[in-house]
C-alpha cells in the first residue's frame, strides 16, 4: 500500500494543497508538525495527528518536530474568546514533555536524531531575534487584512455577539505562516502536517513562501477525531481529554478508555489509533459484529494504542490488571501488585475507616455521595491477600492496604 492510498484508507486525508494524493508517492519529502505548549501534556485529539506523522515516518518522510516556545505564548486562537497566558516556565516545561511525548509516538531512537531522520525545533529560537518593523515589512506586507478577517475564528470573535479579539492573537497566523518560511529556508522543509482545524493558519505559510521565495510548498490535514455518539470532539477545551502523560491520566484508565470503546467508533479508532493493517482491521470488525459480548476488537484496540504511548510491558499489565480485576482470584503476582499501586486510587485504610470514609478520600466524592453509594449497594468488595480491593461501577477500582 502506498503512502497516499494507507492515508485514504486510515480516514487521514481532509483539506490539502496537493493536485492529486498520489504526489505524495513520487518523493520523500521533510514535514514539520508543530505543538504548541498550551498544556503539560498531549490527549488523544493530538495523538490522532501524531498517528499520521508515524505514517509519513513509515514511509521514508523525514520528521521535524515544531514546539512553539513562542506561539505558546501568545496561545492558538480559539472560536469563543481570548486564552489565558501562559507563565513563561509554564510554557518551557511544556514544551519539554511535549517534545518526548512526540517522540515516544514517532518511536524516536537517539539513533534518528543523530541520523539527520528527526529533528526538533522551537519557534523562539528565530522568534527572539525578530524585530517588529522587520517582521510587518517580510510578512505583514504580504497578507490582505482581507484575506485575514474572511478566517472562521476571527468571523466568530468579530461578529455580533462575538467576544472580540486582541491583537497578539490576530497575529498568530502570520507567526505560523513564518515558522514555516523559516523551515523552508533554513530546513528544507516543503511539507507541513496538521489538524484539520489548523489548515487556515498552516496555509498562511504556503502563500508566504511563494510570495517571498516564489515557490511551492504544502499542506495535508486530517479530520478531527469526533466521538459518534456524543458527537463531540476530543480534547481539552471540551472537557473530556484523555490525556498521553500517566500523570494525568492512569496507564490503567488510558488501557479502559480504548477497550470501552463504543461500536460505533470502533473502525475509526482502529483505523487512527493503531499500525495494525487492512486485512486485521476488517477481520476484527467482522469479528465484533459477529460476537459483540467477546469485546476482541476493543481488547485489541486497547493493547495496540497503550503500547505506542507507554510501552509494549505497560500494555500487557493494562491488559492483565483488566482480566485480575474482572476475576474472582484471591492472589496477586508481586510486579501486578506494584502496577496496580502506581495506576489505581491507593488508600492505606486504619481500623476506623469506613467503606464511605475510603470512596471520600480516594474519588474525592462528598460524605453524601460516598453514604449514597454505600447505601445503594453500589460498592463491591473483595479480599485479596492482604488487600481489599473497591469495585465502583464498571471499571472504577480503589485498592485498600489493611492496617491491623
Amino acid at each position: 500500500m502506498t503512502l497516499s492510498e494507507e492515508l485514504t484508507w486510515r480516514g487521514f486525508h481532509a483539506e490539502n494543497t496537493f493536485e492529486s494524493p498520489s504526489e505524495l508517492d513520487k518523493q520523500a519529502r521533510n514535514f514539520y508538525f508543530g505543538a504548541d505548549p498550551s498544556a503539560d501534556s498531549l490527549q488523544v485529539g493530538n495523538l490522532a495527528a501524531l498517528m499520521m506523522c508515524r505514517c509519513f515516518v513509515k514511509h521514508g518522510y523525514h520528521a521535524t518536530l515544531l514546539v512553539g516556545g513562542a506561539t505558546g505564548q501568545i496561545g492558538d486562537p480559539k472560536d469563543t474568546g481570548e486564552r489565558d497566558l501562559k507563565p513563561l516556565d509554564e510554557v518551557v516545561r511544556n514544551k519539554h514533555i511535549i517534545s518526548g511525548q512526540f517522540r515516544q509516538v514517532l518511536g524516536i531512537t537517539d539513533e534518528a536524531v543523530q541520523g539527520g531522520e528527526f529533528a526538533m525545533v522551537d519557534n523562539f529560537d528565530w522568534f527572539k531575534d525578530v524585530r517588529f518593523l522587520d517582521f510587518l515589512r517580510n510578512v505583514g506586507k504580504n497578507f490582505s487584512m482581507t484575506q485575514l478577517l474572511d478566517r472562521e475564528f476571527v468571523k466568530s470573535r468579530t461578529g455580533e455577539g462575538g467576544s472580540g479579539i486582541s491583537y497578539a492573537e490576530f497575529s498568530y497566523t502570520l507567526m505560523q505562516g513564518y515558522d514555516y518560511w523559516h523551515l523552508f529556508k533554513n530546513h528544507n522543509i516543503d511539507l507541513q502536517l496538521c489538524g484539520a482545524d489548523q489548515y487556515g493558519n498552516c496555509v498562511s505559510g504556503v502563500h508566504l513562501i511563494n510570495r517571498l521565495e516564489g515557490k511551492k510548498a504544502h499542506v495535508w490535514s486530517l479530520p478531527l477525531v469526533i466521538d459518534k455518539v456524543s458527537g463531540r470532539k476530543f480534547g481539552k477545551s471540551e472537557g473530556n481529554a484523555i490525556w498521553l502523560s500517566k500523570e494525568k491520566t492512569s496507564i490503567f484508565d488510558f488501557y479502559q478508555f480504548w477497550r470501552g470503546a463504543s461500536d460505533e467508533n470502533l473502525e475509526q479508532f482502529l483505523k487512527f489509533y493503531t499500525e495494525l493493517s487492512r486485512t486485521e482491521v476488517e477481520n476484527l470488525l467482522a469479528e465484533n459484529a459477529n460476537n459483540p459480548s467477546a469485546r476482541t476488537a476493543g481488547r485489541k484496540l486497547a493493547f495496540e494504542v497503550t503500547k505506542i504511548v507507554h510501552g509494549e510491558v505497560n500494555a500487557s499489565l493494562a491488559e492483565q490488571a483488566t482480566e485480575f480485576l474482572m476475576s474472582t482470584e484471591n492472589t496477586l503476582q508481586e510486579d501486578l501488585r506494584a502496577w496496580l499501586k502506581e495506576n489505581l486510587p491507593t488508600v492505606t485504610a486504619g481500623g476506623d475507616m469506613t467503606t464511605a470514609d475510603i470512596l471520600v478520600v480516594s474519588l474525592g466524592l462528598s460524605n453524601r455521595e460516598a453514604r449514597e453509594l454505600v447505601k445503594a449497594n453500589a460498592v463491591k468488595e473483595r479480599k485479596v491477600d492482604d488487600l481489599t480491593i473497591l469495585k465502583k461501577g464498571k471499571n472504577t477500582f480503589i485498592l485498600v492496604e489493611n492496617v491491623v
